[in-house]
């Protein structure tokens, strides 16, 4: 009985540790609601145009249920770049994980282009698609910062809605072998010690 335990514990162990902790993380429920928003508590900076912070308690809560979160179509017919940095080691390849909804106001597709690194992509949400979790790959190719962003290709202030922006290492191979070959050795002592 006490063996099963340690080999449970030993699993849910080995199961966290091959998940790398983020090293960039943003709900935006920490940011002040506001329309042509300017300041962001997670670093961020807007150009070209304007962003909205909105959602939870009441501002224009398109989405209930989700906390803050941006309308990166802004109040001014003019979307802006919103953009961050983050620090990346050299030859570690990272995943940056969003949740982007349409904009929920009967305003058409809503298109935007995600940086990340060197890459970029196009995604289009239709204009009542609620949140789903969309991801870009990065392997840096030095040690430093690294820029990440989202532009909203929209003129009309009724933009597509953006959260929980996270970026974490993306664990390699070996430590998926590692894990495995711990599981298997555990599964060995476990077979020896009912045979004996």
């Amino acid at each position: 009985m006490v063996f099963k335990k340690f080999v449970i514990a030993a699993a849910l162990l080995c199961a966290s540790a091959a998940q790398a902790a983020p090293v960039f993380a943003d709900n935006f429920d920490t940011d002040t609601l506001a329309l042509n928003a300017t300041n962001f508590h997670g670093g961020w900076a807007v150009a070209g145009g304007t962003v909205d912070v909105i959602g939870a308690p009441g501002f224009y809560d398109l989405l209930p249920g989700n906390g803050r979160y941006v309308d990166l179509d802004g109040s001014t017919n003019r979307a802006g770049l919103l953009f961050n940095s983050v620090a990346l080691t050299s030859g570690v390849t990272y995943k940056l994980s969003f949740d982007l909804a349409g904009n929920n106001r009967n305003a058409g597709k809503d298109t935007v282009e995600v940086g990340f690194g060197s890459g970029s992509q196009v995604f289009t949400r239709s204009a009542s698609d609620g949140f789903q979790t969309f991801s870009l790959i990065y392997t840096a190719t030095s040690t430093g910062l690294v820029g990440f962003s989202f532009a909203d290709q929209g003129r009309d202030s009724q933009g597509a809605l953006l959260d929980n922006v996270t970026i974490a290492a993306v664990p390699e191979p070996e430590t998926y072998g590692m894990l495995l070959g711990g599981l298997a050795l555990l599964g060995v002592v476990a077979r020896r010690r009912r045979q004996g």
